[in-house]
């Protein structure tokens, strides 16, 4: 028997249906206390359970993941200090939010993925945009905390302190199922080749993707990208968008709609339109999936590449800092707002010191 045969030969799993859940977002900025924010993101949680169960009931049941959109419990910080929105809509690793969402995928026997603002007791004072996955037996078995962020803290801003503690492959995690190899990230990311490049070099096969982002008939750069993503890492890419934004200034379908299931080849194979909605589901092919990467011939891109080329010309080439916000005794360092701002725009001039742009 040959290596092609052996491999062939080692194809586990089987199909199942996943869901891109198009719910609406309720903000919390206007709400004026921790309490009353708090409120409004356990009324998402229930509400989120009842469209959960009766999507399954619809779906059928071999719905076995469900990807909700980001921020779906408070929307984003539209101008709150790290510390004001720590305190207003961040939810603890340990938490009741993740209770009450295990919850929803033991009651449905799934996988449930989303996205939050978290606070991490390594790092007092700092929060992270998280991208979480549950288990059906209620434990959270994934957390990846979003790379690139133009107004939060990421894993980068305290780099050296997050790698101790967490490790690099707890910066780009990995979980085995038994419906797959899942990876996440979040939104706007799908627009940096590298983060999903890093998961699929880690093994993934789904990549669960919570978005917030405009809903256009047009081929917004997110869309592009998503199916870019999956071609060139050969992954199932299942998205979520939010079905609208209620309760800040801006229109309430600003945010809103295309939530979509992009296979391994780049084919959408299935897309919402607006508004609340379950309509993005559809049959994830775990066998096909894996027979295609170990099929010999050019479209596997994965086996045809060649990464060493690549090393020294990122390497030289770093625009944002690492540890921006740890001083020089590995202390967690609070940034306000401009912060952010000055890091990109000396970033900027690095980048034409160079050359570059």
């Amino acid at each position: 028997m040959d290596i092609q045969d052996k491999l062939q030969n080692q194809l586990l799993g089987s199909s199942y249906m996943a869901l891109a859940l198009q719910t609406e977002v309720q903000a919390v900025n206007a709400r004026n206390s921790r309490y009353d924010a708090r409120t409004l993101m356990f009324g998402a949680i229930d509400r989120l359970a009842s469209e959960t169960r009766s999507s399954k009931m619809f779906i059928g049941a071999d719905l076995k993941l469900v990807v909700l959109p980001e921020y779906f419990m408070t929307s984003y910080p539209a101008g709150e200090s790290i510390a004001a929105w720590a305190d207003k809509a961040c939810i603890e690793m340990d938490g009741a939010e993740y209770a009450a969402l295990g919850k929803i995928a033991q009651d449905n026997d799934l996988y449930l993925a989303g996205n939050a603002y978290e606070l991490d007791p390594h790092f007092d004072g700092l929060y992270f945009q998280t991208c979480f996955i549950i288990a059906p037996s209620g434990e959270t078995i994934l957390r990846y905390r979003r790379l690139n962020s133009m107004f939060a803290p990421t894993p980068h801003d305290v780099w050296d302190k997050y790698l101790e503690i967490y490790g690099i492959d707890g910066v780009f995690p990995v979980v085995d199922t038994n419906i797959g190899r899942l990876a996440a990230l979040a939104s706007e990311e799908i627009l940096y080749p590298e983060i999903a490049r890093a998961l699929a070099m880690r093994g993934a096969e789904i990549i669960v993707h919570s978005t917030g982002e405009m809903g256009m008939m047009s081929e917004t750069p997110k869309a592009i990208c998503r199916k870019a993503r999956a071609v060139e890492n050969m992954v199932y890419m299942v998205s979520a968008n939010c079905g609208g934004i209620s309760g800040h200034a801006l229109p309430t379908s600003a945010t809103d709609g295309r939530s979509s299931i992009v296979d391994y080849q780049g084919r959408t194979l299935v897309e919402a339109g607006w508004g609340q909605t379950m309509t993005a589901h559809t049959t994830i092919d775990l066998n096909a999936l894996r027979k295609y990467r170990r099929r010999p011939g050019m479209g596997n891109l994965l086996a045809r590449q060649r990464f060493e080329i690549f090393a020294q010309t990122y390497a030289g080439h770093g625009s944002q800092a690492a540890n921006s916000m740890l001083d020089k005794n590995g202390n967690v360092q609070v940034p306000d707002r401009k912060h952010f701002l000055d890091a990109q725009a000396k970033s900027i001039k690095g980048l034409v010191d160079k050359g570059v742009i």
